[in-house]
């Protein structure tokens, strides 16, 4: 049997999951997010009157629409917004855009490199050294990418009408082997809590600071913390003055930067962070964020 398969055999709740994704077209919005959200956290989702930080990006997912959230999420398209508001120079520079993979010119690329979709997650291709790069999966892996419907996937309105691209970037390098990614919480314009993810390449860790940058007490759902209390970042806060900035304006959105030989990058920005399923692993935590994030006047395309 196919080990990919196997692994889902005594998993109910996760084929389930992989069911209502393939089937996402044929559900209406509202009830394709109660099953989703009873799937992935066990519980029945409140949009009445919504009390947890999940449950409210849920409703966020539904009546939230503001165009320019649409121009955030992209990655492309992002990086003008940005650096229109912090500046050039926290930008990654751009090496390439493409709407097929088979037009990437590898040929005009650095020895170091990374490929990405501007639309989606997890269709990150790193390549740190040419001349051994598998390019055929690298374009196999990013046109299955490009086929994925992220919206229909989660609901989250923002990537609805994302033209979809692949974009080349310049590959970060910290000395490290293993970059961070500093993720900061921002609740009308205020960074309130935030994480560091680590290990990207194998088993990505979870460690969440507040704005003094002491560890909370939170384990999240999408990642083990490494039980090591890390030390403050040398950038740490020009990267909460740099989301305050950029969070302006907003109820609610995630900004996410890197720290590479003492200079900021912007990463990207999201408003519903792991599609509003993280609960946390405790009501508690889960309630107090739901507390940070007033529901904003509905916005809606319809």
């Amino acid at each position: 049997m196919n080990v990919s398969l196997l692994k889902y055999l005594f998993r109910p709740r996760a084929v389930a999951i992989k069911v209502m994704r393939w089937t996402a077209r044929l559900f209406p919005d509202e009830l394709y997010l109660q099953v989703m959200y009873y799937l992935q956290l066990g519980k029945c989702l409140n949009l009445k009157n919504p009390q947890t930080y999940t449950e409210k990006l849920q409703w966020m997912k539904l009546y939230y629409h503001r165009p320019e959230c649409t121009v955030i999420v992209d990655k492309y398209l992002a990086k003008q917004w940005v650096a229109e508001r912090i500046g050039g120079e926290y930008i990654i520079p751009t090496l390439g855009v493409w709407e097929r993979a088979e037009d990437i010119d590898f040929d005009t690329l650095p020895d170091q490199f990374v490929l990405k979709c501007n639309h989606d997650n997890n269709s990150v291709v790193v390549c740190k050294d040419k001349s051994s790069f598998d390019m055929q999966a690298a374009r196999k892996k990013l046109n299955r990418c490009l086929k994925r419907d992220f919206y229909a996937e989660t609901r989250e309105w923002p990537y609805k009408n994302v033209p979809r691209r692949i974009i080349a970037e310049e590959y970060l390098d910290d000395g490290t082997d293993n970059l961070k990614d500093y993720k900061f919480f921002c609740f009308d314009g205020e960074p309130k809590a935030m994480y560091v993810v680590a290990n990207h390449s194998s088993h990505p860790t979870f460690d969440y600071y507040d704005m003094d940058f002491r560890p909370l007490p939170i384990v999240s759902r999408v990642g083990n913390p490494t039980g090591v209390i890390m030390e403050k970042p040398e950038c740490f806060e020009e990267m909460k003055r740099l989301a305050t900035t950029l969070s302006a304006g907003f109820p609610h959105v995630r900004v996410d930067f890197y720290q590479v030989d003492g200079h900021v990058y912007w990463g990207e920005m999201t408003f519903i962070t792991t599609s509003g399923y993280n609960d946390m692993c405790s009501l508690d935590w889960d309630l107090k964020w739901g507390e940070w994030l007033p529901l904003p006047p509905k916005i809606t395309d319809d």
